[in-house]
């Protein structure tokens, strides 16, 4: 078990926890969840000891071992990949280089014969003798090559570096796992390898994601930062969210009975009860659901934005016509023989094994980037709005206050209608109230950066929008507000994103952009994961 026991801390006047009292048990898997600047990478740091609190303890059962995933990709430099991987058991990196020093001297004694021994023993309880095998194992799973095992980390890619920080972070079951962001830069199936591996652990872990689809798979419980306090509730995101939501629909419903009230409440967990036996954590979660009291369903103090798009009119029946479409970058061809119409209805999931390949093909139909080969046609009747991966370039040097950034973008025809009032509208629907609207664009944080992006959208009013990355730097009170926008927007959708919820729930088709083509499926994110000639087809498109 790992305790937090009267935590406050605070920088100057702003207090970031007050009196937080916590604990943490095996066999669970906690969700840190939280708006942004809440502080949930910052109380898993104190939970680590990177932070010292002002006042308060961190109790950790006597014994137990913690391992935490790092974030600084460059610290291991000059280790080798496998000894980066064994590194994550510092007890027994310690005891292994204690043991080769006593062998490495030259007036080897009787005393550091009998040393080494005690030192043998111990690392034959940590499992040391089958270590390197062990790391090798869990580097081949989670996609790092056998000829990268003995390279420098210097001298790999950053996206395996990723992976290999992930790995030492798992690396001999530690006891207490926290995990800020684990799935950033994992492809989709590595992230689908950490799901099974998350909900088939029997310790205790602690984990901060954005992507909601990963955290309903792994999380048993939500460990909610909210008003300077942290509260921990049964069940994973989806189940906190809806049950929040229903608890907030009822706390407004003045007229409701408190008995009908509770039935409800009732019913609600039952059901999810039900549903969490077809879940990866299904036995742990469906008995911890099944102790639950209505009593412990409060309603939420989140504020969720109001993302709602809304088109000037339907598009026409050609919207998009792409004829052979390539790519080129560093000599290298990231896709090509790209070829497709779009159909009205049409809500596109766009993927690649390389990043780069989306954002380019965003920026060449956006007009942004020249192709080296093919043609694109938009429909006349067309509309776009477009929120790309790097919104720098709308921001770089200005310093205009949030509504004289937005008036900027009103289209010109309205121009004459569109008063104050109406800018803050649009302003207020991203959370932007009062004087926050007059805050100037260069002090705008990353996440506040993409919501004044979305304002710019919706006053649009497209009939095709275009997004590369849309959870990038939001919370996931903005996230589910988009998807649900996204879900409800009646013209045509082109996405690519981390967020498998996101894809799965707004997309019906699938194209992936490959070096030697696409493939191009009707279907849902889902099946096209799971298809069995699909995964044929893709080992073929990129072997």
């Amino acid at each position: 078990m790992i305790s937090a026991n009267n935590i406050t801390l605070a920088y100057g006047k702003r207090v970031l926890f007050d009196e937080v009292k916590i604990n943490f048990t095996k066999g669970n898997c906690y969700g840190i969840i939280g708006a942004n600047g809440a502080g949930k990478s910052t109380f898993l740091k104190i939970l680590s000891g990177d932070i010292e609190p002002n006042k308060g303890t961190i109790d950790i059962t006597p014994g137990e071992r913690m391992a935490v995933l790092n974030q600084n990709q460059f610290a291991f430099d000059d280790h080798t990949v496998v000894s980066t991987v064994l590194m994550g058991h510092k007890e027994m990196w310690k005891v292994m280089h204690e043991k080769d020093a006593l062998y490495a001297k030259e007036d080897f004694s009787e005393a550091d014969g009998i040393k080494a021994g005690e030192l043998e023993e111990k690392f034959g309880e940590m499992g040391g003798y089958t270590a390197e095998s062990d790391a090798a194992t869990l580097l081949s799973e989670l996609g790092v090559k056998d000829e990268v095992h003995n390279l420098l980390m210097k001298d790999v890619a950053a996206n395996v570096k990723v992976r290999v920080l992930l790995a030492q972070a798992l690396f001999g079951n530690p006891d207490i796992l926290l995990l800020d962001e684990p799935t950033n830069n994992l492809d989709v199936e590595t992230i689908s390898w950490l799901e099974n591996f998350l909900a088939d652990y029997q310790n205790i872990v602690l984990v901060v994601s954005h992507d909601r689809h990963f955290l309903d798979s792994v999380c048993t419980h939500v460990a909610d930062v909210d008003k300077n306090k942290i509260k921990i509730y049964t069940g994973n995101y989806t189940f906190w969210y809806e049950s929040s939501q229903l608890a907030a629909r009822q706390a407004s419903d003045k007229n409701k009975k408190a008995e009908d009230k509770k039935k409800d409440l009732l019913e609600f967990i039952a059901r999810f009860s039900a549903n969490a036996s077809k879940s990866k954590q299904a036995t742990s979660r469906k008995k911890a659901l099944d102790k639950l009291v209505f009593e412990d369903i409060v309603a939420s103090s989140r504020k969720y934005p109001g993302i709602i798009f809304k088109q000037d009119r339907e598009v026409g029946n050609e919207i998009l016509k792409v004829d052979n479409l390539s790519k080129v970058i560093d000599g290298k061809t990231i896709f090509s023989k790209v070829k497709f119409d779009i159909q009205k209805g049409d809500k596109i999931a766009f993927i690649s094994r390389d990043p780069i390949a989306l954002t380019s093909f965003f920026e060449i139909i956006n007009g942004k980037m020249k192709a080296d080969g093919g043609t694109f046609e938009w429909g006349t009747t067309v509309t776009t709005a477009y929120l790309p991966n790097d919104n720098s370039e709308y921001f770089a040097g200005n310093t205009d206050n949030l509504m004289d950034w937005l008036r900027q973008f009103v289209p010109p025809n309205t121009k004459e209608t569109v008063d104050e009032d109406f800018l803050r509208g649009f302003l207020g629907k991203m959370l932007f109230s009062g004087e926050e609207i007059l805050k100037k664009t260069n002090v705008l944080s990353g996440g506040e950066k993409v919501r004044c992006m979305v304002s710019k959208m919706m006053l649009q009013n497209p009939n095709v929008v275009i997004l590369d990355e849309p959870t990038n730097h939001l919370d996931l009170e903005s996230i589910t507000s988009f998807n649900d926008g996204m879900i409800a927007f009646p013209g045509i959708v082109l996405l690519s994103s981390h967020d498998h919820q996101f894809m799965q729930t707004v997309s019906n088709r699938v194209i992936e952009l490959t070096p030697k083509g696409i493939i191009d499926k009707l279907m849902s994110f889902d099946e096209y994961l799971e298809d069995e000639r699909v995964k044929a087809t893709r080992e073929e498109m990129y072997s």
